[in-house]
């Protein structure tokens, strides 16, 4: 699973990378350790009039037949299995997005506890993870809510966990987004990104906790860069 990533892309720049046409009124901050329930900048399109935009979500999906919010996020869904699981299976042919970061955190179990490893892409540029959308209301409240599609790990990921994010590539962005995207041609997309283009290093233990959101939390702290495992 995924539960902890960041994102350091400024606003003006969403245009550019996902060929966003509208963006929240409002500017969002960077963020070094978000975390599960966070409110989070996805990629989507509007389905009221087919705009790609970027809109704020929950992080934790919570489908429309809800009766109440989940206590535990439903933040990861499978990529094996999310075509086919019923938490998932409509939003994943109906209301996919993607969902914007510059790193992501995996940990390593250790004598002393457990250390965060940050992974990103080796040209430092930002990158997308597979999402999916879902929009709900409770008591009255609108809560437009997503989660990432995790699947099988790259021999670099593979060394501390052994699941990773799903990483969109670039050229792919638009196939994922389109809704008129076949079901088998989508499932194909949900492959382990490249372990050559990606990096890795120790970081703070400071990651550990989600009261921690600052500079600290991506900083390398002298350790050896973290060696792809085949």
């Amino acid at each position: 699973m995924c539960g902890r990533y960041d994102n350091l892309i400024p606003r003006d720049a969403y245009a550019g990378l996902f060929k966003a046409m509208r963006l929240p009124p409002s500017n969002f901050p960077a963020r070094y350790n978000v975390a599960p329930t966070d409110q989070i900048p996805i990629v989507r399109i509007d389905p009221r009039d087919g705009t790609r935009e970027v809109v704020m979500a929950r992080w934790g999906l919570i489908p429309f037949w809800m009766k109440e919010k989940p206590k535990v996020p439903h933040i990861n869904a499978r990529a094996e299995t999310v075509d086919k699981q019923p938490l998932f299976r409509r939003a994943f042919a109906k209301r996919r997005c993607l969902i914007p970061a510059t790193g992501f955190y995996e940990w390593q179990k250790r004598e002393d506890g457990k250390q965060p490893y940050r992974f990103r892409r080796k040209d430092l540029e930002p990158f997308a993870f597979a999402g999916i959308w879902e929009f709900a209301r409770f008591e009255g409240e609108d809560i437009i809510s997503a989660c990432m599609i995790v699947g099988e790990p790259n021999p670099l990921v593979g060394g501390v966990h052994d699941r990773m994010p799903v990483m969109v590539l670039s050229e792919d962005y638009d196939r994922w987004l389109d809704p008129t995207s076949e079901s088998d041609e989508l499932l194909t997309l949900l492959r382990p990104y490249d372990a050559a283009l990606m990096e890795a290093y120790a970081v703070s233990r400071a990651a550990n906790s989600v009261k921690n959101d600052n500079e600290e939390c991506i900083e390398p702290i002298g350790e050896p860069k973290l060696d792809p495992i085949f």
